[in-house]
């Protein structure tokens, strides 16, 4: 059981609560939480998170391996979950990636956005 995110924030439900995800929808919001959270930004949990902030900082041409590298290392203690590859595409000052994953056989897509 986890809880759901969208756009880095808690999505309330029908009850003034919070939603509450199990399944695959579990692990695409475990997914997006590790991504977008910042790698060492949890002082007890150093591992936690990626270092997908740093693309911007990166050469175009470096982008998509960099992002594949970077969601490979976020998500390697996820169960079942493994990174098969990423793209990168940019708007404006905006860069999105989308991470492809295979959990249990099955594959997955998750995007999601950072500004430069």
């Amino acid at each position: 059981m986890s809880l759901l995110l969208k756009d880095r924030d808690y999505v309330a439900d029908e009850n003034g609560g919070v939603t509450v995800v199990r399944g695959g929808e579990e692990l695409v919001s475990e997914v997006l939480f590790r991504l977008t959270a910042r790698r060492g930004s949890f002082p007890f949990l150093p591992q936690l998170g990626s270092r997908m902030h740093r693309l911007g900082r990166e050469k175009p041409s470096a982008w998509e391996a960099l992002a594949q590298q970077f969601a490979a290392e976020a998500l390697s203690d996820l169960p079942d979950a493994a990174v098969t590859g990423a793209a990168v595409r940019q708007e404006g000052d905006r860069l999105w990636v989308t991470v492809e994953l295979s959990w249990r056989g099955e594959p997955l897509s998750v995007t999601t956005q950072w500004e430069e």
